[in-house]
């Protein structure tokens, strides 16, 4: 069988060479980022779940014994030529369905609906109205915030089924009762949708009439036995950032090996945070694991990949990138970096006299690392939001020899967070904030020239009238005055969104506007790369105003993924250019001290506990400058991005004021503005989706 809660394999087997799976739950895979959250949350109500291609032939979930299927979402169209194929005969083996997202799509036109791309978009939380006599949402309110995250939407519903939940005018869920078929297009799998569980509940007692009786594993255990008979007599490599991930894999080499057999390296790539490599010696050492640090940080400064001539070239034919100080593509980057650990990784072996094919590499990689990079490992035909360092092109060339041993690759942050705990680690290790293998180095936007695409001025003036909606809408009563842009903003919205839109223009002076970079994205379960959208105010902000425009903004503007608030004074002439930015010792510099400063105060305040995650980005934006003067741009601006998430899949940012004192984001923003080289600071509005957690 199919990724039986760690099997990594997407083949199907037969039910004698498996075991029997009477009463399972089969997820088919459609390439969603959030697929194995479902199979998660499914373990979580203890039923047992498996995740099997999309493809599966219905007589084989059949003959298996499955009781009930989900069908994930995913980053295809229905009506596209090149869609996923699957077995129309899913839908009528009598096997209870949930489709979500896309699979809600391809119900709807196997029984005869159609799917449209429309004009809008939904990415981010909504209020939805549910018809809560329907089965699958019986108990709930008549109206639920749930995570939409989608281009294509259901136009006409299919003959037999129907609408069970809308947002808007937007088809939110279809169902067939008689059949047990049903369709949600958001996502009750995710912790954005509050009451997601109770429908997933719903769904498998109610609905398919699964029981809760399958206890998971001492998932410990599994991976001690997993590295055991991986490793048998072989040494392992592995390579400690000091963030949770990477020491709980190497408590737990240590305690399934012998102490000889596992190497601990601490590669100081030069992209750590301040004193970061010093203190995660330290805390390593207290735990009894000895760690050799290896300083290659000029080794990674001038670090190459090789990479496909171009994105259109399907030939085999590669070229040497540039070296990594002088690289802006974020994507070349992570390869880079990825690669160059590997590189250093083999320098360690050959300088330990080790024979190299006698050690194996080992990582604390995760679920939602793989999915992100699209790896076959976790999902078939997920689409690539970004390349993470520990799945590169040559770390997946050294899996597929057998070389590379990943005992956490089936979990999740918060699962190794609690196996973290089972190993005796103390808190301070397992709470402390994640930090990505790559560093400080995705945290700095380089770039070489502004990014403005012939979009660039229209979008803009959605963005003025998005601000300026209440004095819009006035004007646009008036005799002869254009109004095509305000109708495609009016076209976008619900009545309640309009009614609020309304208020908060005419309370607030706000003014919206494009900044020249790009920042990486996750819209309708495909990777985006788009600008970022700053708004600036009059007045002190009104945080909550700010949060409901970051989540419009998005929709409306296909190209906007991600939306910052600017502290200061109203900025009356956003920049158009940037100051060239690269991996500089100078500019490594000035982050890592924004970081430290940042970090402190969050960490004085007590409230580090509150936050999931805060990155502290530089961006190459230079504010406050007289076009008249033609003053070049030569300073950089700073972004505060906070994070609250417990899967890592899906997240929100801290509204200051409920989950975090203003007074303490204020603290951060004047204490970076004392930083030499610093224009301004930003604070990050965006959910995840549209936005990635990381802006690289």
């Amino acid at each position: 069988m199919a990724l039986c809660n760690g099997d990594s394999k997407l083949e199907v087997k037969s039910a004698e060479q498996n075991g029997s799976c009477e009463g399972a739950v089969v997820i088919l895979d459609a390439g969603a980022q959030y697929g194995k959250v479902i199979d998660r949350r499914v373990r979580e109500l203890f039923v047992r779940s498996e995740i099997l291609p999309l493809e599966t032939p219905a007589f084989a979930i059949r003959e298996q014994g499955f009781r009930a299927i989900i069908i994930s979402g995913g980053p295809a169209s229905v009506y596209a030529e090149d869609a996923p194929l699957f077995d129309h005969a899913i839908f009528t083996i009598g096997k209870p369905v949930l489709g979500i997202c896309y699979g809600m799509q391809m119900m709807n036109k196997v029984f005869g609906g159609t799917v449209h791309r429309k004009s809008v978009r939904e990415d981010g939380v909504f209020d939805i109205g549910l018809d809560n006599t329907c089965s699958l949402f019986r108990g709930l309110q008549k109206e639920e915030p749930v995570l939409l995250t989608h281009g294509d939407s259901v136009d006409k519903v299919a003959d037999g089924f129907k609408v069970v939940a809308q947002s808007g005018s937007i088809i939110a869920g279809i169902a067939n009762e008689q059949k047990k078929l049903y369709g949600t297009q958001f996502h009750p799998e995710v912790d954005l949708t509050e009451r997601g569980m109770e429908m997933l509940r719903n769904f498998l007692f109610e609905i398919a009439g699964c029981t809760s009786n399958f206890t998971v594993q001492d998932r410990q255990q599994a991976c001690i036995n997993e590295i055991r008979e991986k490793v048998d007599k072989s040494k392992v490599l592995v390579l400690l950032s000091g963030g949770v991930d990477s020491t709980v894999c190497t408590a737990l080499l240590n305690k399934a090996l012998n102490q000889d057999q596992v190497i601990a390296v601490h590669i100081d790539n030069g992209f750590m945070r301040k004193r970061e490599s010093q203190s995660v010696e330290e805390a390593l050492t207290k735990l009894g694991i000895k760690v050799k640090v290896v300083n290659a940080a000029h080794t990674f400064y001038n670090g190459t990949t090789t990479l496909p001539i171009s994105e259109e070239d399907r030939t085999p034919r590669k070229r040497i990138s540039k070296t990594l100080n002088m690289t802006t593509n974020p994507e070349e980057k992570r390869k880079i970096i990825g690669d160059t650990f590997v590189k250093v990784a083999n320098e360690v072996i050959g300088e330990m006299n080790l024979k190299p094919e006698e050690v194996l590499l080992a990582q604390g990689t995760l679920r939602p690392d793989l999915i992100e990079s699209a790896s076959h490992i976790a999902s078939g035909k997920a689409d690539i939001i970004k390349t993470h360092h520990n799945d590169t092109e040559l770390i997946r060339k050294l899996r597929d020899e057998g070389k590379v041993i990943e005992p956490l690759k089936d979990f999740h942050k918060d699962e190794v967070r609690a196996l973290g705990r089972e190993l005796g680690l103390p808190e301070e290790i397992v709470s402390r904030h994640p930090f990505p293998g790559p560093g400080l180095a995705i945290r700095v936007i380089c770039a070489d020239e502004p990014y403005i695409c012939k979009d660039f001025a229209e979008t803009n003036n959605i963005l003025k009238i998005i601000t300026d909606f209440s004095a819009s809408v006035k004007k646009s009563l008036a005799p002869l005055q254009p109004h095509t842009l305000l109708q495609r903003v009016k076209s976008c919205i619900s009545d309640e969104e309009e009614e609020k839109l309304m208020q908060i223009t005419s309370l607030h002076s706000l003014n919206a506007f494009l900044l020249p970079i790009k920042t990486v994205g996750v819209q309708g379960d495909c990777r985006s790369y788009s600008y970022v959208c700053g708004i600036t105010s009059k007045e002190a902000p009104h945080w909550e105003s700010l949060m409901f425009l970051a989540r419009l903004i998005p929709r409306m503007c296909h190209s906007i993924n991600r939306v910052v608030y600017v502290f200061g004074s109203h900025v009356k002439e956003p920049p158009t250019d940037i100051t060239p930015t690269f991996l500089t010792t100078g500019v490594l510099s000035t982050l890592r001290q924004a970081d430290f400063v940042a970090h402190s105060i969050l960490r004085e305040s007590g409230h580090s506990g509150k936050i999931s995650q805060m990155p502290i980005i530089l961006t190459p934006l230079h504010f406050d400058r007289d076009p008249l003067q033609k003053q070049p741009s030569c300073r950089r601006s700073v972004v505060v991005r906070t994070f609250i998430t417990s899967d890592f899949m899906t997240g929100i940012p801290a509204t200051p004021g409920n989950h975090i004192p203003e007074e303490v984001v204020l603290k951060m923003v004047n204490e970076i503005k004392k930083i030499p080289g610093i224009s301004r600071v930003m604070y990050d509005l965006t959910s995840k989706p549209p936005g990635t957690t990381e802006w690289e």
